[in-house]
């Protein structure tokens, strides 16, 4: 019996309606949301540190607020962690969102009492919305699995403290948590591979309806489930899984490899939660682009790319973006952060309503010659190299080869692990270089002045990005390999575990 789609169906309608409407008004939102901040967090410590009382404008706001990383509010984070109150934002955390850093080490994200709705009530509004404008419904009838991390917390100061992903399971409400699996004690397993076997016994004989999840780890499931079933397709074992849910990378890099194990195209949905807010879902089937968050509780800001390390880089708001710029994301929220850079790039596609790409991260890019090629641009190129050949790889990144062991001028390197590789990688190498020059005029430029050479492929053998995400504790949950790095440290990585 269709009961639970059924019961949900006018709520899904109704949010579906909620959310057509404030996609129309954000501009308005954003202005309102950045005045309610700073009147909300006026008398807490970072605010009177920066006269909070005597912004009006967002210029004003600007000139008080610098940009900010965990580094640059560490000493406030520091202070919330020891339990102290009224620092970024009025009293307590209910939670520290745990992530790790290169540079900082673990991090410590707040979650308020206010900022909670933003991350699961936004995971519920983006498939409530899903469900109304495309009419599949079917998942909530039967069994779902998000592929996640350990929902375990400890505390810090006092405050419960573990991985977002593990936090959101405790504000999963009781009527959807029978549907959800795997069990508490499984997604307690730290071990990725581990917890990987038990999830495939608790789930494989179960009415599997949605599958949410990171592409490779989900891979890495779909896998185990056929080498134990002895089936040849997932759709051999769930016949009414279709619908995928993913984020934080790009799907379609791992599109033909996942739908060749399931052996049919399955609906998806995309989204973009961050630990530090939930910033944009896939409104629209038939749209490209994700619809900003713009009424939940975040006041957005954009630096163009190319100026985010600049002393003073031009800083707007939503108002002033412009479409087809790569732009450094910046939040201020109601959890306490102030002029935050994320660290991931995107670009708008559309300004009615305000849709975006997600296209890297500040960190990931190469530019060792000034060319500056971002992750967008290397997976547009590959995808338009392998969509008229049968060639799938799994995973890939590239890395600059500046003083090549045989000599001859420097080059990009692009490490790919194929499924399926190429009979000639002489004329795949070419005919990615001849998409990359498409995609960024200044890599052109630089192949045509004889700056540069046309890149190179290392074909790495199978399991060699899953064995480089282990050697780094990063195998499943949330975590996700590099596409592209401006030096060679992850490249040899790479190399010397093949």
């Amino acid at each position: 019996m269709k009961v639970k789609s059924r019961l949900v169906k006018p709520f899904a309608h109704l949010v579906a309606r909620q959310i057509e409407r404030w996609s129309k008004t954000a501009i308005h939102d954003q202005e309102a949301i950045r005045q309610n901040l700073v009147k909300r967090a006026a008398s807490t410590t970072f605010g009177k540190d920066h006269d909070f009382s005597k912004i009006k404008t967002y210029d004003d706001y600007k000139n008080n607020i610098l940009i900010n990383d965990y580094e640059g509010l560490r000493s406030y984070f520091d202070r919330v962690k020891k339990g102290e109150a009224n620092i970024l934002w009025p009293g307590l955390p209910r939670y520290f969102a745990k992530t790790s850093g290169t540079t900082s080490g673990a991090k410590y994200i707040p979650l308020t009492k206010e900022s909670m709705p933003n991350h699961f009530g936004t995971a519920r509004n983006a498939l409530f919305n899903y469900y109304a404008r495309s009419g599949h419904g079917d998942w909530l009838d039967g069994k779902m699995i998000f592929l996640s991390g350990s929902p375990e917390l400890t505390e810090t100061g006092g405050i419960k403290t573990g991985r977002l992903s593990g936090i959101v399971n405790h504000e999963i409400p009781a009527w959807l948590r029978t549907s959800q699996l795997p069990s508490y004690a499984t997604n307690c397993i730290e071990s990725w591979e581990e917890k990987l076997e038990k999830i495939v016994t608790e789930t494989l004989t179960q009415d599997m309806r949605l599958i949410s999840g990171i592409p490779p780890w989900v891979q890495m499931y779909y896998e185990q489930l056929l080498d134990r079933s002895g089936k040849k397709h997932l759709k051999d074992i769930f016949p009414n899984y279709k619908t995928f849910v993913y984020g934080g990378v790009n799907f379609e890099p791992y599109r033909d490899v996942l739908e060749n194990l399931v052996g049919e195209r399955i609906n998806s949905l995309e989204t973009y939660p961050a630990s530090e807010g939930f910033i944009a879902f896939q409104d629209d089937q038939s749209e490209k682009g994700l619809l900003l968050n713009t009424r939940s509780g975040i006041f957005f800001e954009f630096i163009p790319a190319t100026e985010i390390f600049n002393k003073n880089p031009t800083r707007v708001s939503l108002a002033d973006i412009e479409l087809g710029v790569n732009y450094a994301i910046i939040l201020n929220t109601n959890a306490g952060l102030w002029g935050y850079n994320i660290g991931d790039t995107v670009q708008f596609v559309s300004n009615n309503p305000y849709r975006i790409l997600v296209t890297g991260r500040i960190k990931h890019f190469i530019s060792a010659f000034g060319e500056h090629v971002i992750g967008k641009e290397v997976e547009a190129a590959i995808l338009a190299a392998t969509a008229s050949e049968n060639i799938r790889f799994a995973e890939f990144t590239v890395a600059p080869q500046i003083t090549p062991p045989d000599g001859g001028l420097p080059y990009h390197e692009w490490l790919i692990e194929f499924e399926k590789p190429p009979t000639d990688l002489t004329a795949f190498a070419q005919k990615i270089d001849h998409f990359m020059c498409q995609q960024n005029i200044y890599y052109q430029d630089l192949i045509e002045g004889k700056v540069l050479q046309p890149l190179k492929i290392l074909a790495l053998p199978k399991d060699s990005f899953r064995k480089f995400m282990k050697t780094r504790g990063k195998l499943g949950g949330q975590n996700k390999p590099p596409r592209l790095s401006n030096d060679r440290a992850i490249a040899e990585e790479l190399i010397d575990l093949s």
